[in-house]
């Protein structure tokens, strides 16, 4: 029976979608996948979401690349425009309030920068959590292991009796590999609600479909 449902944020509880948001800045293939490269594919961007360099070094060294390699216009123009791509996505914010209503814990385990992190805060985003763990202050990113063991250690749970739920195909596979069942978040088809109810989570609840996702073994989670 699971007991906690675990999101990641950005692409999941907040838009976030950097490459579309090049797409639609710079209107040039080549460009978009250096700029992709030389600021959210970064190393430095690794790191910030670690926690382990500053938002002001990390710039400092996309910027120092970006001249390197004659994009510095383009570079600095994103690092100074990107956060407003961070739109919170209410409706998840009713499914979280939902889920709570029906007894389960809610957590959030996200790969995040201090800053945004912050930002969030801010703006109430996580005030519907019952707690999470964030790798900017763990200072691991997923899909390493350890940063699921963290969010189970720092709350006692069981990662049998968790859904997992993230955008990104490595990061649930990472969780699936530990115990945790696992719902892949696209864009594309589907239902959030339909996926919960196959591992009987908010099963008959009267939900309505959310967004697009795609279950990550459904084997495993029919069984749940």
């Amino acid at each position: 029976m699971y007991k906690s449902i675990v999101f990641d944020l950005g692409g999941v509880m907040i838009d976030f979608d950097p490459r579309g948001y090049l797409v639609d800045r710079l209107c040039n293939a080549e460009t978009e996948e250096e700029v992709y490269d030389l600021t959210f594919g970064s190393e430095e961007w690794k790191l910030l979401d670690a926690g382990l360099i500053s938002r002001f070094d990390g710039n400092h060294r996309m910027l120092e690349k970006a001249r390197a390699a004659g994009r510095a216009f383009e570079v600095q123009g994103v690092l100074d425009d990107w956060l407003h791509i961070l739109r919170p996505r209410h409706r998840m914010e009713e499914l979280v309030r939902r889920l709570k209503s029906h007894g389960y814990c809610v957590y959030y385990l996200s790969n995040i920068p201090q800053d945004v992190l912050d930002l969030l805060r801010d703006r109430g985003v996580l005030n519907g959590f019952d707690g999470g763990v964030a790798s900017c202050e763990v200072h691991i990113n997923k899909p390493d292991p350890k940063i699921y063991k963290a969010l189970l250690d720092k709350y006692s749970l069981k990662a049998e009796e968790c859904v997992f739920i993230d955008d990104r195909l490595e990061n649930v596979q990472a969780a699936f590999a530990l115990g945790f069942a696992g719902i892949q978040m696209k864009d594309s088809v589907g239902t959030l609600v339909r996926s919960l109810a196959t591992c009987k989570v908010l099963k008959d609840a009267g939900l309505s479909p959310i967004f697009s996702i795609s279950l990550w073994n459904s084997r495993r989670m029919s069984s749940g």
